[in-house]
């Protein structure tokens, strides 16, 4: 059974000693920072968000992970992919605020990746960026929220899409095979679906017509989501599929790096339904959770989503386009996904255990 530490972000007495920050802080120091980190290069692996959303992870929780790093002998990075490195300063993501170097994921180009064959459906190859994998050691900082594909992002979405170059992202979406439809009567032609796909791949065409460019197409379902009256649809039979190519991304990743040098930090705060790369911040659909943090990529993933209770759900905090069903996990509830699938598909890979002990730090 694996050890997973968790700091609450309850406050039982007004002193900044008994709020999250310090409480985080010393759930570092029970893990052996030294001994993983002394004298090696550790990337922060980490997203910076886009635009105008402000619920990404705080500044400050990531300058104490630095400064514990710095203090355990180690030399951080923060790390995310390179076309997101310059959003990041609006949220306070500068080697000024964190403490240490921010560098692109693959390189000043983005053209500095590490080929691992797979050979699974469509997905033949994995391109590792190579400024994550020449490290000597990882931090996967994330932030738990929902995805309109995987249904909730955390760690392992964190590894799978973010570690990855942007050719394989495609490609593990692409594995849903997903066929789009459009229904012309209802559309009232509003042009968010065309304003929140991240790639260019939807427009309407002279003739005021619906359509995707399939190769720049990454299946984020952006469009579905951001349509308010419902016209656009994609087959979504092939989501474990999906969940199957992001567990072999996440494999391939940690294979680079010694199973004692890669920490798990997710931070379970401003939980959200959609994904930050939005590029806007809705309201939180549960209070506050905390920060949970371990050494097993599944026991992680799994404790943060047990933690995130559909009996807490905050009325009124989802959005109208959005609708709240009756069944699972909050986010399989908003979703219609079900968000342990990733974790299966990962322990079916041997990449961790379901099974953890949760201990709480004060």
């Amino acid at each position: 059974m694996e050890t997973v530490h968790f700091a609450s972000a309850h406050v039982e007495r007004l002193s900044a000693e008994a709020t999250l920050p310090a409480k985080f802080e010393r759930l570092l120091d029970e893990h052996d920072l030294g001994g993983m980190f002394a004298d090696k290069s550790v990337a922060i692996k980490m997203h910076f968000g886009a635009n105008i959303g402000y619920t990404t992870i705080h500044p400050v929780f990531v300058r104490t992970l630095v400064q514990g790093i710095q203090r355990a002998g180690g030399q951080p990075f923060a790390v995310d992919g390179t076309p997101a490195l310059s959003q990041g300063k609006a949220r306070g993501y500068t080697a000024e605020v964190l403490g240490c170097p921010i560098i692109p994921a693959g390189g000043i180009a983005d053209n500095y990746y590490y080929e691992a064959p797979v050979g699974f459906d469509s997905l033949d190859v994995i391109k590792l960026c190579g400024n994550i994998v020449d490290a000597d050691a990882m931090v996967v900082l994330s932030h738990g929220k929902g995805h309109g594909h995987t249904s909730f992002g955390a760690a392992i979405k964190n590894i799978a899409m973010g570690c990855v170059a942007c050719e394989t992202r495609g490609k593990i979406h692409g594995l849903m095979k997903g066929h789009f439809k459009w229904d012309e009567e209802g559309c009232e032609h509003c042009n968010q679906c065309i304003e929140n796909c991240p790639t260019g791949a939807a427009e309407f065409n002279d003739e005021g017509l619906f359509e995707i460019f399939e190769h720049h197409c990454r299946y984020c379902m952006h469009c579905v989501r951001a349509c308010p009256s419902g016209c656009i649809t994609i087959d979504e039979s092939r989501y474990r599929a999906f969940q199957d190519g992001m567990a072999l991304a996440v494999r391939e990743c940690l294979s680079r790096f010694d199973p004692g040098s890669v920490l798990y930090v997710t931070t379970l705060m401003d939980i959200t339904p959609l994904c930050d790369c939005w590029g806007f911040s809705l309201p939180s659909l549960v209070p506050d959770i905390g920060i949970v943090a371990g050494r097993d990529v599944v026991a992680i993933e799994q404790a943060a989503l047990d933690l995130i209770e559909a009996d807490n759900y905050i009325e009124g905090s989802l959005p109208d386009q959005l609708t709240m069903g009756s069944e699972g996990h909050l986010f399989q509830r908003i979703h219609n996904k079900d968000p342990y699938i990733q974790v299966e598909a990962c322990a079916d890979l041997d990449l961790g255990s379901r099974e953890y002990e949760l201990i709480t730090v004060e």
